[in-house]
């Protein structure tokens, strides 16, 4: 086993200033469907805004475009449990 050595160098602070957003979608009804993370563009939330309230979000917070995810498909091989979102939920059935 390879022993990986310990940096004595601390991981630079969080930016905060930073704000991102991804685009995950559009509903039907015109709703867009969005990532919204402050920092760090891995560790976000999900949100959901009309048209107009989207640009004003963005313009607000200075926000900086992500491009978007590539959709996951069977090739891909099987998604893990951590790889879900809370709008998965919403294209599935529970019976």
């Amino acid at each position: 086993m390879e022993t990986v050595p310990i940096s004595s160098n601390p991981p630079p602070p969080m930016d905060t200033s930073r704000r991102f957003v991804r685009v995950r979608g559009e509903r039907g009804n015109g709703f867009i469907e969005f990532d919204f993370a402050i920092g760090e563009p891995e560790l976000f939330v999900e949100l959901i805004l009309g048209p107009e309230a989207f640009a004003d979000f963005c313009a607000d917070n200075k926000v900086e475009m992500l491009p978007p995810l590539p959709e996951h498909s069977p090739e891909d091989g099987e998604r893990s449990d951590w790889d879900w979102r809370l709008a998965d939920a919403t294209k599935t059935r529970f019976k």
